[in-house]
């Protein structure tokens, strides 16, 4: 009797094997919905973004005006230009835009340099906040 459990085991085994070995080779590998290029590409393009970002808000906060209220309010400028690579993409996005428009809406004189000198404070506080708190 044990030996006819050993057979049975053992043949159990081989045709278990067997019938793996067979099996396409689609089969076993699992297709990803997402390609693996798709991927690369929407990091690289996520990272080329964060980049275009942290740019423009550091260009923003190199400006002489937001660089003298910042001194006018005790704030080390260098500090918070080192903060603006630890913001999240979300809050990095925003304020970039908010800068953006700030720039833009200054150089075409739409707003004083009292109002884009607050704006720039309003941006410097959220990086502060958002990095410290």
């Amino acid at each position: 009797m044990k030996e006819f459990a050993s057979r049975e085991m053992k043949f159990t085994a081989v045709l278990l094997l067997g019938s793996i070995a067979a099996m396409p080779q689609a089969i076993m590998a699992q297709d990803h919905v997402v390609a693996p290029s798709q991927i690369q590409n929407d990091v690289s393009s996520a990272s080329a973004v964060r980049q275009q970002n942290e740019k423009q808000l550091k260009s923003f906060l190199s400006m002489k005006e937001i660089q003298q209220a910042m001194k006018s309010e005790h704030i080390n400028p260098q500090k918070v230009t080192n903060a603006v690579s630890q913001l999240n993409d979300a809050d990095l996005a925003r304020l970039a835009a908010m800068s953006q428009k700030a720039q833009r809406d200054f150089a075409a004189g739409g707003i004083g340099l009292g109002i884009f000198t607050l704006i720039g404070i309003v941006v410097v506080a959220v990086i502060l906040i958002g990095i410290f708190a």
